[in-house]
């Protein structure tokens, strides 16, 4: 089990963590295929929560490694910027949009899901592994997603006309890689 203490390994602790938050992913994208958006909900949140003990993990027991970083922002693309802009696509643009506001939903869409893995990439390019910054420049991944599922629950239960959910998943896109500084937890 010395494994589990070792940085250098794949499957050290902080990213046995990372690997469950892929699997809530990965199962959450099929439960959208299913139409079934409470269980993804649940599996994205809980993606959520192993991806705040990875990092905590890695940092208390100095588990921090380029392998790490790298798995750790695919996670991120799945579970914070693929799953939330594949749900509300099924749950929201496909069941309430015609066929021309659909293509601008598509088009809006490829752009959060591009702005999500531009700033993951700027983020691996600039990440030093075990370093923190005080603050974050622009949106992180996992806030985005956060407030797109604020958007989604205000189209579901304010009402929240479809194309202003367009145009809020425009504006979180651009948020992501602005020069918004936010804090760090």
């Amino acid at each position: 089990m010395k494994f589990l203490f070792t940085p250098s390994s794949h499957f050290n602790l902080a990213n046995l963590f990372t690997f469950v938050n892929i699997t809530a992913g990965l199962m959450a994208t099929y439960f959208i295929t299913q139409n079934n958006f409470f269980i993804a909900i649940i599996l994205a949140w809980v993606g959520g929560a192993f991806d705040i003990f990875d990092g905590k993990i890695a940092r208390k027991y100095s588990l921090s490694n380029e392998f790490g970083i790298q798995l750790d922002s695919f996670a991120d693309f799945l579970s914070f910027v693929l799953v939330p802009v594949f749900l509300i696509f099924q749950a929201v643009y496909v069941t309430s949009l015609s066929s021309a506001t659909l293509i601008l939903a598509s088009v809006i869409s490829i752009y959060y899901v591009i702005s999500g893995l531009r700033r993951l990439i700027h983020f691996n390019i600039n990440a030093d592994a075990g370093e923190v910054d005080k603050f974050f420049t622009g949106v992180p991944t996992p806030l985005g997603a956060i407030i797109l599922w604020l958007v989604y629950l205000s189209h579901i239960y304010l009402s929240v006309p479809a194309i202003v959910v367009i145009a809020l998943m425009g504006i979180i896109g651009w948020s992501l890689n602005s020069k918004l500084r936010v804090p760090h937890p």
